[in-house]
């Protein structure tokens, strides 16, 4: 009898942006749409799984906050890449919607090595992109506030505008402030499909040894 072990790997998808950037309905649509089973595995469900003594987690906010959490936080991140390795090379599909960034109290390479560990693996990672502005406006919709009290965008929202997308180098890039969550995973569908193979990873792979 063989292995299941010798299935092609599932396919994987990089959603990274900052929060109330969309990554999440369009990783809703991924999974709910595309051929195949999908695993949603991304930082949400990882944070819900983490001891409330140790939040925010993998969802630390750029800034150097929490020095104490980091590096927790770098194992954290490798645990849930190699969960995303075990479930392709199973055959098995899987979609990530994070926020990485490196922005801590020192660098700590985290994306890098989160490369190296899906190494092998069709990975396509894709930066979801959205202007502040259109951020603010989300934030103030779900949760009804999202500026200082002086009426200036708060620290947190702009260093993570800053931070999430370095070094910026992606497959593919999607802008949620002009496309619809459908429009953004037909997208992803489309060049899955037709190509180009992704690299991003690959490249990513070699830097911050």
């Amino acid at each position: 009898m063989e292995s299941s072990n010798t299935e092609k790997p599932g396919q994987i998808v990089i959603l990274n942006g900052t929060p109330r950037s969309g990554k999440s309905s369009i990783a809703d649509v991924i999974q709910n749409t595309f051929d195949g089973v999908w695993i949603n595995m991304g930082v949400d469900r990882f944070m819900a799984m983490t001891p409330k003594r140790f939040q925010p987690g993998i969802g630390l906010r750029p800034g150097g906050e929490r020095p104490d959490l980091e590096p927790l936080i770098v194992n954290l991140y490798e645990a849930m890449y190699e969960s995303i390795a075990a479930h392709s090379r199973l055959g098995i599909n899987v979609v990530v919607d994070v926020g990485h960034h490196d922005a801590y109290s020192i660098p700590r390479g985290i994306l890098y090595a989160c490369a190296r560990r899906l190494t092998g693996l069709p990975v396509l990672f894709v930066g979801v992109r959205c202007p502040i502005e259109v951020i603010i406006e989300r934030r103030l919709a779900t949760w009804g506030s999202g500026l200082a009290n002086d009426g200036s965008i708060p620290k947190p929202v702009r260093l993570w505008q800053q931070a999430v997308h370095t070094p910026g180098l992606y497959d593919m890039e999607v802008d949620t402030s002009v496309s619809s969550s459908e429009a953004c995973a037909a997208l992803i569908a489309s060049r899955l499909r037709d190509g180009p193979p992704p690299s991003a990873f690959r490249k990513l792979e070699t830097m911050f040894l």
